[in-house]
Parts: C-alpha cells; structure tokens; sequence
C-alpha cells in the first residue's frame, strides 16, 4: 500500500486504539471500584451492578451508531471520527471526577452513569466510522489486510489498559488501588483523547467517499435509506451475534473469570490476559491478509465452528487451570478461533451496502447487535454465576456462535465487492477483476 494509505490506517487505528482503551478500562477496572459506588454488602452484587452499568452504555450505541453513521454518511468518515473521540474525552473526565457512595451517596452513580451513556454514544459511531474508514482507505486487494487493524488497535488499547493495571498492581498497595489508584486510568484516557482529537483532525478524507458523490445524494444516511439494504442489515446484526459475545468473553470478562472463578490472584489473572490479548493482537493483520487470498467466508466458518464446539470444554478447563501457563494456553485458544471473526468483520460489514449508506448500515445494526449480545456477556456471566449454574453460561456462549455459523454458511462472499459502486449497480461477481485505484 502507498504512503497515504499507511497514513490514513495509521491515523484511523491511533485514535481507535484511544477510543477502546477508555472503553475497556471500565471493565478492567471495575473490581477496584465497584464498592466505591455502591454501599458495602455482597461483593459480586456490587460487581453486578457496576457491569449492569457497563452494559447501559451498550443500550446507547445504537443510538450513537445511528447519528454518527448519519454524520459519516452526509459529512464524511473524518467529521464522525472527530465527534466520536470528543465525547470518548469528556466520558472519561467524567468517570476521573466522578464522587463515591461515601461523598455523595447515590449521586456518584449518576455521573458513572451519564459517563457510560457518553461512551455509549461515542462507541456506537466509532466502531462503524473507523471500519468504513480503514476499508475505504485501503488497496481493493488488500481490504481484509488492512481493515484487520481496527481490532489490532482496539486490542493495543487493551492491553494498554491491562499494563496499566499490572505496573499499579505492582506498584500501589490493593487497599490505594480500591481508594484512588481506579482513577488513573480514566485520567490517562482523557488524556489520550485529546491527542487524537488533534490528530483526527488534520486526517485525510477517504477517496472512495469524496470521489462517489454520494455527499449530494439527499437520502444518504437515512433510515429510508438503510431501510432499502435491510437484508444486510439483519446480515450484519446475525453475523455479529456469535462473534460479539466470544470476544467479550475472551477480553473484558475473562480477568473477572480466572480471578473471581478460577482462584486466581488478580495480577495473575491480569497478566494471563496481556500475554494472551498481546499475541492475539499480532494474528489479526496476519488473518486479514489470509482473507484477501482465500475470502472471508471460510475465516468466519472456522471461528463459528471452533466457538461452537470448544466453548464449554476451554472454559471448563481455564476454571480448573490454576496456575499461568496453562490458562495461558487455553486463553490464547479461544482467542485463536475468536481471530477468525475478528480479524475480518469489520471489512465483511463495509462491503456489503454502497458508500452512501455504508457507515450507517455498519453502525446501528452492528450496535443493535452489541446491545443485545456484546454489552450483556460479562452480566450474564455473572447471573449464571449467582444462580449456582455458572457452566450454563459458557452453552450460552456457544449457542450464540452456533446461530451465526448458520449465517457464515449460507451468506455470500464479499472479499470482491466493488466498494465504489452506486445505489442501484449491480455487484461485481468474483468472476470480474478487482479495480484498481
């Protein structure tokens, strides 16, 4: 790919990364202050009820999936983008300042809350303006590759979270983290924001969207417009189910798991997952590229296969692992078979509407999807868990990436559509050669 490419990826992935971090770092972090909001009981209920909010905020990414999909498809990929990480910024200033049960009773609550609903918003459009931007912004041949890096950054963003978490782990005494520490890396994430707000707004335009003229097409972006692709849309809303809950198990729950099931000491658990998340992250452009030669379908198939069949046996076995090399082991496994979604889905998404639907046809029906599925995992992990059936959970998980693999069996290739195509003009076949620029 040319300098420009590198550039536009570049940029797109940095602020990406930033997004994600401030997104992760409440999951990450919120065995250190779910007691500080609420008034001390039952540790997993407080636990519960700090994920509850968690998941609130992936209510609102619909919501944010709609209005920025409908900005990134009247005002450009870049003007969604801006918006996006200004209110990741002020989401995380929010959760920095935000006063405990012990200062304001229930009233830290609410700012936790507002903060979750701002996250929500800027997620929401996130997700869709950097998938279509990282798309549009690569080589015809070279989508899958390039596109891979959105989870490539959004993983980095994670794993700047979990190191974060493992040098104040080593560093501050468990009582400084319970009291204060939980702060810092919501300080950090504002911090970052505005970094890349100043980034973002220097970036580049995609090509694709300021050559299609679809900046003067009057339904662009619109409800009727999305309602006119609604075949894809519930595409991409089947396609997402399996693969959003794998993910989230793999990620944001599964330090919670080894350290609240497995009997794990939180800096082993944590450590578990950098190292796991860190060689995960190195797979996905590996796994992208892998798509632009043989096609996305058979990447998803692969991952809803091994989901639906490895689920219940890799999380029987990591709640008995014990010590770190064998939960290493099994972490990396799962998140091995979750590469096949991935490392492809956000290319998948863009490639099925035209350019001047395509950041709300990604957005709202993919954030619908997370609402339903993604945002709910970790608590209903947790009702599993309460409930005294916690394996009932890991069926859950495979159950859901059963349904998709029927989706990835009967769905058509997409790794040789026209991204430049118009409202009404036909889909290139596999056939027909791949455009140059």
């Amino acid at each position: 790919m040319g300098r420009e490419h590198w550039k536009k990826i570049w940029v797109g992935s940095a602020g990406n990364m930033v997004e994600w971090f401030d997104w992760f770092v409440y999951a990450t972090f919120a065995v250190y202050f779910a007691d500080a909001f609420f008034p001390k009981g039952n540790e997993t209920a407080n636990l519960m009820n700090t994920m509850g909010i968690f998941a609130v905020g992936f209510f609102m990414r619909p919501v944010g999936g709609w209005l920025l999909g409908r900005i990134g498809d009247r005002k450009g990929r870049k003007a969604a983008l801006t918006m996006t990480v200004t209110l990741m910024s002020a989401s995380a200033v929010l959760i920095a300042i935000a006063p405990t049960y012990a200062v304001a009773g229930y009233g830290g609550v609410a700012v936790l809350l507002v903060a979750r609903l701002l996250q929500g918003l800027s997620v929401g459009g996130e997700y869709a303006a950097s998938a279509t931007y990282l798309t549009e912004a690569s080589d015809p041949g070279k989508r899958g590759f390039a596109s891979s890096f959105q989870y490539v950054s959004m993983t980095a963003g994670q794993l700047v979270g979990l190191g974060l978490q493992i040098v104040m782990q080593r560093n501050l005494s468990d009582a400084a983290l319970h009291s204060w520490g939980w702060r810092i890396p919501f300080i950090v994430g504002a911090l970052g924001a505005g970094i890349v707000f100043y980034l973002r707004r220097s970036m580049l335009e995609t090509e694709v969207y300021a050559e299609s003229g679809a900046a003067h097409d009057e339904d662009r972006g619109t409800l009727k417009a999305l309602w006119a692709h609604r075949r894809e849309a519930f595409l991409v809303m089947a396609l997402t189910m399996g693969g959003t809950v794998a993910y989230y198990t793999y990620t944001t729950y599964l330090t919670k798991f080894l350290s609240k099931s497995a009997g794990m000491e939180k800096s082993t658990a944590s450590l578990v997952s950098f190292c796991a998340l860190f060689v995960f992250m190195c797979l996905q452009p590996l796994a992208g590229a892998l798509s632009d030669r043989i096609g996305r379908r058979p990447l998803l198939i692969t991952f809803a296969i091994g989901s639906t069949f490895l689920t219940v046996p890799i999380m029987t076995m990591l709640k008995h692992a014990g010590t770190f090399w064998p939960a290493f082991g099994l972490a990396l496994l799962a998140l091995v078979v979750v590469t096949g979604y991935t490392s492809i889905n956000a290319c998948v998404k863009a490639e099925l509407f035209p350019t001047g639907i395509r950041a709300l046809g990604v957005a709202l029906p993919y954030a619908l999807a997370n609402a339903l599925f993604g945002g709910t995992a970790e608590y209903v992990a947790l009702w599993f868990k309460k409930a005294g059936i916690e394996s009932g959970f890991y069926w859950y998980v495979a159950g859901c990436a059963a349904v998709s693999l029927v989706v990835y069996l009967t769905m058509r290739e997409t790794r040789d559509i026209d991204l430049n195509r118009t409202e009404n003009a036909p889909r290139r076949t596999q056939a027909e050669p791949v455009p140059s620029n």
